[in-house]
């Protein structure tokens, strides 16, 4: 699942201008396969601690760990942080982003909230401006085939196809959690033109390489708590545009989880 697109900060002409060139700089290459394994790794151990200290471990949700964060969600906010760190991860060739978030949404039930959120063909509704298009390609018990069409959009405006595998794992009435993993990503260029193309999987500008994501959903204090982490992948930064890009390259992923969390209330409001 992804996030609603953020309004642009104001940004001088100068490095508008920067920002373009830093688009079009990098050729079009797969990502490396050291860059690849190095977000492997990281998806390895962090699968390894969900396991352990979720779904085995004595609190399912991250929530339980801070009575802080727990009012918060339970006032109807959304709490979204960085699982370690600024939530950023430099790797060879690449950068590694991981933040978690949670909310609650009262007066609904844990059935009410899987069958909702497994609606894949409404998704479009609840996600948009990012989602602008979204279809169920196929399910079998509870594992589904996605596609999203995303555009992400901050001073610069990328729009990706991209497909997705979910599974579901019911843990007992009251729990459940879910594994969502990207099987194809897409860049778009001219999207919604005569002119659109889409690129070969990772021959692209590499703003999107891997997505995954972390659910999990509990029935409790009259309502339904649900966390997701997400974990992407996407290319470095070029030499001398760090000052410039490092903070939308920082503060995008933070935003699209605040707007996908948010948007699930809306979808279960």
């Amino acid at each position: 699942m992804a996030g609603s697109a953020v309004i642009a900060p104001v940004v001088p002409a100068a490095a508008m201008v920067l920002l373009a060139l830093w688009a079009q700089q990098p050729s079009r290459e797969d990502v490396r396969p050291e860059t690849l394994a190095a977000f492997q790794r990281h998806v390895r151990a962090r699968e390894s601690a969900i396991e352990r200290e979720r779904v085995q471990g004595r609190n399912f949700l991250w929530v339980d760990e801070s009575d802080q964060r727990r009012k918060r969600v339970r006032s109807g906010g959304v709490v979204v942080e960085p699982l370690q760190g600024r939530g950023l991860i430099d790797v060879k060739g690449g950068l590694v982003h991981d933040w978690i978030g949670a909310t609650f949404i009262e007066g609904t039930s844990l059935s009410k909230a899987i069958a909702t959120v497994q609606d894949y063909n409404r998704h479009q509704q609840y996600f948009k401006p990012e989602v602008v298009e979204s279809k169920l390609l196929w399910r079998k018990e509870n594992e589904f085939g996605i596609f999203l069409r995303l555009v992400k959009k901050k001073v610069l405006t990328v729009t990706l196809d991209t497909e997705h595998r979910v599974r579901y794992f019911p843990l007992d009435a009251t729990k459940v959690h879910s594994r969502s993993y990207s099987t194809r990503i897409s860049e778009v260029e001219d999207a919604g033109t005569s002119k659109e193309m889409a690129l070969p999987p990772g021959e692209d500008h590499g703003f999107l390489w891997r997505l995954n994501s972390y659910w999990r959903f509990q029935e409790r204090d009259g309502g339904v708590y649900v966390e997701c982490e997400a974990i992407s992948l996407t290319r470095g930064i070029p030499t001398g545009f760090g000052w410039l890009v490092s903070p939308i390259v920082r503060d995008l992923p933070r935003e699209s989880l605040e707007s996908t969390l948010a948007g699930t209330r809306t979808m279960l409001d």
